[in-house]
């Protein structure tokens, strides 16, 4: 039951920080790019990396279920990202739908072995 509690306060956290940036930076027209959902990503990516990278060295399992999948799953969007990828597809945007799911994955895969590697470096010292 614990663990389930961890999972329910970090997915409501992450939650309401993802509802923030979107507030923050308000919706974008159909045609531009999705930066909320974006930098909710790519930040929810480094967070993640960072977390692991903590919990290579200290490992523990409510943590690993507090952070990563209850905060970062609920700070993170994949079907976000799709619901949006197909909105651009639907009219016409080719261009920043393929930009957009290629600068997500791309980005958001640097984002976490950055977050990753310094962690590991720094709790090598």
């Amino acid at each position: 039951m614990c663990e389930l509690i961890a999972i329910f306060i970090g997915g409501g956290i992450g939650s309401l920080c993802r509802y923030s940036i979107g507030a923050y930076l308000l919706n974008s027209p159909a045609d531009s790019f999705p930066w909320h959902t974006f930098i909710a990503n790519i930040i929810g990516c480094l967070c993640f990396g960072f977390i692991f990278g903590y919990l290579e060295r200290h490992s523990s399992e409510k943590l690993y279920l507090l952070l990563i999948t209850g905060f970062c799953g609920g700070f993170t969007t994949f079907s976000t990202l799709t619901n949006e990828t197909f909105h651009l597809l639907r009219h016409g945007f080719y261009y920043t739908a393929f930009s957009y799911v290629a600068a997500t994955l791309i980005v958001g895969l640097f984002s976490l072995a950055c977050g990753f590697l310094i962690m590991t470096h720094t709790s090598n010292r």
